[in-house]
Order: structure tokens, then sequence, then C-alpha cells
């Protein structure tokens, strides 16, 4: 099967690229330099010439703090992109997989939100990443959309350097005192572990929005710690205190999703997040994980 993913020389674009690969498909990787969704010519030229059968979108604005200060940019390419190459996979007959986020949600629920769950964006990223979500009910047929959360993957994130994992064993290296906020809750996820995902519902006949992360919950606060757990890092680990990290933009502060789409089809393929950071340690940097704590202290 022929495959064509948008973005694939980012963090998550790369894992669905390997994913499709490691399947035996024909897989095409777009990057910037080769398809400006924001543009529909471009897109139009370079996916008549692959014709693939799945489209796979990762192309995005996700730097929280540059789409507040450029919104413009940010719903060309988030909102008017995602519109573009769903109106090519409509012409091509395509199938559309896009990738959306945890933050269409303001996170005063406080409780897991499920497909159903209205929206409420607390900034120009969520509303973007939403307005590209309703161009491509409206137009596509055959498509998937995938909101995720708390990303972190082998591959370098182009927009934000380091992933939290390694920014985590970064700083307990240089300065051996780390301090994390504990008032965001989410579910980290590996990307390898939607490109899993991914490549499961390209085989299935299910349509629609899916909610595709990891299971369970935690705050950055406890996914650090978990981190330098597993990991045996010697670490004085402390909670932030209040405003020791200003938000320059507003943020849910809990965006926990319910996979409910995935378990109501048969095809949920996550674990909880805590085995899917073993598994990314073990494959990033051959750690064998252990819960040996007298290495490293916490703050309680």
């Amino acid at each position: 099967m022929k495959i064509a993913v948008i973005g694939a020389n980012g963090q998550l674009g790369a894992d669905i690229s390997d994913a499709f690969d490691q399947r035996g498909d024909d897989v095409v990787r777009l990057t910037h330099e080769q398809i400006e969704v924001a543009n529909l010519d471009s897109v139009a030229t370079a996916l008549r010439e692959i014709r693939p059968r799945v489209v796979v979108n990762t192309a995005a604005m996700h730097h929280v703090e540059q789409c507040e200060a450029d919104p413009e940019r940010a719903f060309a390419v988030n909102a008017t992109g995602a519109r573009n190459v769903a109106i090519v996979c409509q012409d091509l007959q395509a199938t559309l997989v896009h990738i959306s986020t945890d933050y269409v949600f303001d996170g005063r629920k406080q409780s897991p939100y499920g497909e159903t769950d209205q929206p409420a964006p607390l900034n120009v990223y969520g509303h973007s990443k939403l307005a590209g979500e309703a161009e491509i009910q409206s137009v596509a047929g055959r498509h998937i959309i995938l909101r995720v959360s708390g990303l972190y993957g082998t591959h370098r994130c182009r927009a934000k350097g380091h992933n939290f994992v390694e920014l985590m064993l970064k700083l307990a290296r240089e300065r051996g005192v780390v301090h994390v906020v504990d008032d965001e809750v989410l579910t980290p996820t590996w990307t390898a572990e939607v490109a899993r995902q991914i490549v499961a519902l390209s085989r299935a006949d299910a349509y629609g929005l899916f909610h595709a992360t990891a299971e369970g919950a935690c705050s950055w606060y406890e996914f650090a710690r978990e981190v330098f757990s597993r990991t045996g890092t010697p670490v004085d680990l402390q909670r932030a205190q209040p405003g020791q990290f200003p938000m320059k933009v507003p943020r849910p502060q809990y965006s926990v999703l319910e996979n409910e789409q995935l378990k109501r089809a048969g095809l949920n393929t996550f674990r909880p997040w805590q085995e899917g950071l073993i598994h990314y340690l073990k494959a990033c940097h051959r750690y064998e994980p252990t819960t040996v704590q007298h290495r490293y202290s916490f703050a309680q």
C-alpha cells in the first residue's frame, strides 16, 4: 500500500514512516521542502504525483507561544493547511489521517475527555487545531482525526528540540536539582505507540474522530519522577513553587484523553504510559529500567 507521510522528518512523522515501512508499505516521506500544506497548489502537485492510498498529515505549527504571536500563520498551517490536504485527498479518494491535539479542551472537566465532550480551547494553537478538525470533517470523505497528548519520541522535535524525557535527563546531569510543575495533568505518550495505532487504523474500516493516547495520567512532576526512577538517575527532584515557571500562554491544566472510540471499535493498541516509557528508554538509551530508589531523592 502506498502511504504519503507529510512532516516525515518530525518527531511523530519519522516514527509513522518507520512503522509503515516495517509493515512492508511503500512509504513516501514528504518534508516542508517538498510540500507546503498552507498552499493548495503545493499540496495538489505533491500528492497527485504520488497518488497514495493513505495520507498521514503531521504537519503543524505547534509551538504554543509562536502560535499566539502569529495567529495568522497558525491558522494558515493548522486550519487552512488541513483543509487543503483534505481537498486533495478527497479528489484522489485517499484516506486522510490527521493529527490533532488535547489542547482543544480547556481542562476544567477534571476527568478524562471523550470524543463527544465539547471542545473549548484556551489559546490560538488549540483554536487553530480545532478549526482544522472542522475543515476536514466538512471536506474529506474517508478521514481519521487523532487527538494526541504529551508526545515524546526517538526523533528530535523540529520546533521544540529536546523532548521532555531527554530534557529531564539533561538537567539532572547538569544541575543535580530539577524543579518540575505538578499542576498540569496529562498522558505522556511515546510517538512509536501512536505510529503503531495509525498503522492498525489504516488496515481497518474505521473513520472519524479518535482519541489516541497511552493509558493512565500523571502530572509533569510525576512523569519526571518516573523517568528518574526507571533510569536510576541521581537527582534532587523538587515540585516547582507557584509562579516559578509562569505560563506565557494559557494551557489546560487537565488534558487527559480517553480512547473511547478506539476501544468501542476494538482497535485500541495503547499500553499504560509507564510501559511506553520503559520501551522508549530501552530503545533510546539501552537502559534496563530499574525501580531502585536509593540513588536519588524526591520531594514528597
